[in-house]
C-alpha cells in the first residue's frame, strides 16, 4: 500500500510519520513530531490532494488519528496540504439571508454545548473573544481584563451611562462595565445556556440593579435611541452578509445622537469574502459555526456608514487573537480528560482542531480581527469624542 502514496510525499521532508492500518510506517522527514495514522484505506487516494477540510473531517469521523502537539499537528497538516494541493483560489460562497430561526439554531449548536466545557479553557470571566496584550507578555486572564478595559475606554464609558451589549455571552463584559465603570447594561444573547450562567454571575456579584440580560434577537432591539453606548463583540460573524444592512440599522437606531458604537469581530482577508486556507473555512462552517460569514473590513465600514454612523477609529488585533487562541488551545489540551467527560468524543475532536487551527489561521493572516468604533453625530455634525486618543492609553 505504501506504493500507492504520492511520490512527492517522500520529498517533502516534513517531521511527519505516516502509519497505515496494517502497521506499516513511513517517515517523511527526520525526527517526526507528528504521527498520522490512516485507519481507512480509502483515504490513501485522498492524500494525493489533501485539503484541510478533508484531513479535518477524516479526523473528526475517526478515520484518521493524529498524534503530537496539537499546534504542531496543524502546522504540519497545513504544510502537507499546501505542498500537495497548492493554493488554488476559491469563489465567493453563495449567501442567503438568515432568518431568526436559523440564527437561533446556529447559536444554540455552538454555544449551548456545555458551560463547564467552555470554563475549562476560557479565562476566569469566560470572555469568549480576542484578548488584548498591551506588552505581549500578559497571561490570558490579564489580557482579557485588558481587553475589557480597552473596549470601555474606547467607548469613553462613564458612570450612569446606559450600555447595550449585543451578544453578551456569559456576561463578562456586562458585569465588568457595571462593576468597573459604573454603567447600566442591557445585554442580549440567543444562547439559553449562556444566559442562565450569566444571570447567575450577575446575581452572585450583586449587580441585578445595574445589569439586565435577556434572550433577544438583534432584529428586535428597541429603536428609540435609548442607549448612550453600544458594544457588539464576536457577534456580527453570525449575522451574514445579506443581513448586515439590517444589523447596522438596528445599532444606529438603538444609540442616541452623540453616542458611540463599537463593533469587534473577525473579518475576511479578501474584499469579496472568498475563503482562504484550502478548505479550513468549509470545515468550520460544517462543524463549528454553521451559517457563519466573515465580511471584509471595507464591507463593514460601508454598511455602518450607510446608516449614518461615522467610523472614527479602526484597530486590527489579528496577532492578539492568534495568541488568545493559542492560550485557549493549550488550556483545552491540558484538560482533555475532563473535557472528554463533558462533551461527546466527536465534539472534542472538532474543538481541538478548531482552536489550534484558528490560531494558525490568524498567525498566517488568513483572517483578521478588527475593532471598529463609530459615532452617531448630532444633527449639526458635531460629536462628543476627545480630540485625540490619549485618554485610551492612561499612563
Amino acid at each position: 500500500m505504501l506504493a500507492q502514496l504520492p511520490p512527492v510525499l517522500r520529498d517533502l521532508k516534513l517531521p511527519l510519520r505516516l502509519q497505515l492500518w496494517d502497521g506499516k510506517e513511513i517517515d517523511l522527514g527526520p525526527n517526526p513530531t507528528v504521527t498520522m495514522t490512516v485507519k481507512d484505506p480509502s483515504l490513501v487516494s485522498l492524500l494525493n490532494r489533501p485539503s484541510l477540510d478533508t484531513l479535518g473531517t477524516a479526523y473528526v469521523e475517526g478515520r484518521l488519528e493524529l498524534a503530537g502537539p496539537i499546534l504542531e499537528v496543524i502546522r504540519v497538516g497545513d504544510a502537507l496540504s499546501e505542498a500537495l494541493s497548492g493554493n488554488e483560489g476559491q469563489l465567493p460562497p453563495e449567501r442567503q439571508a438568515h432568518d431568526k430561526a436559523t440564527d437561533a439554531a446556529a447559536i444554540s449548536y455552538h454555544y449551548d454545548l456545555s458551560n463547564d466545557f467552555y470554563a475549562l479553557w476560557l479565562d476566569r470571566e469566560m470572555v469568549y473573544s480576542c484578548a488584548y496584550y498591551p506588552t505581549g507578555t500578559e497571561d490570558l486572564d490579564s489580557a482579557q481584563q485588558a481587553k475589557l478595559h480597552h473596549l470601555c475606554r474606547k467607548l469613553r464609558l462613564k458612570a450612569g451611562e446606559y450600555l447595550l451589549d449585543v451578544g453578551c455571552g456569559w456576561g463578562g463584559l456586562a458585569r465588568f462595565a457595571a462593576r468597573e465603570y459604573g454603567a447600566r447594561v442591557f445585554g442580549i444573547t440567543l444562547s439559553r445556556e449562556q444566559l442562565a450562567l450569566a444571570r447567575e454571575r450577575v446575581k452572585a456579584e450583586g449587580l441585578e440593579g445595574q445589569v439586565e440580560l435577556e434572550l433577544l434577537d438583534y432584529r428586535d432591539l428597541p429603536q428609540d435611541g435609548r442607549f448612550d453606548k453600544v458594544v457588539s463583540v464576536g457577534m456580527f460573524e453570525h449575522v451574514g452578509h445579506a443581513n448586515l444592512p439590517v444589523y447596522c440599522r438596528r445599532l444606529f437606531g438603538a444609540v442616541r445622537e452623540g453616542g458611540l458604537v463599537m463593533n469587534h469581530g473577525i473579518t475576511a482577508r479578501h474584499p469579496d469574502g472568498r475563503p482562504v486556507g484550502r478548505g479550513a473555512g468549509d470545515f468550520i462552517d460544517r462543524y463549528v459555526f454553521p451559517h457563519g460569514e466573515l465580511p471584509h473590513l471595507s464591507t463593514m465600514v460601508t454598511e455602518l456608514s450607510l446608516t449614518g454612523l461615522e467610523v472614527v477609529d479602526v484597530e486590527s488585533l489579528r496577532l492578539h487573537y492568534a495568541r488568545t487562541l493559542e492560550f485557549w488551545s493549550a488550556n483545552l489540551e491540558a484538560n482533555l480528560a475532563k473535557a472528554a467527560k463533558l462533551v461527546p468524543e466527536q465534539a472534542l475532536r472538532i474543538w481541538r482542531l478548531y482552536l489550534a487551527g484558528c490560531s494558525h489561521a490568524f498567525q498566517k493572516g488568513w483572517i483578521n480581527l478588527h475593532q471598529i468604533l463609530a459615532t452617531k453625530p448630532h444633527a449639526d455634525g458635531s460629536h462628543e469624542l476627545p480630540w485625540s486618543r490619549a485618554d485610551i492609553y492612561p499612563g
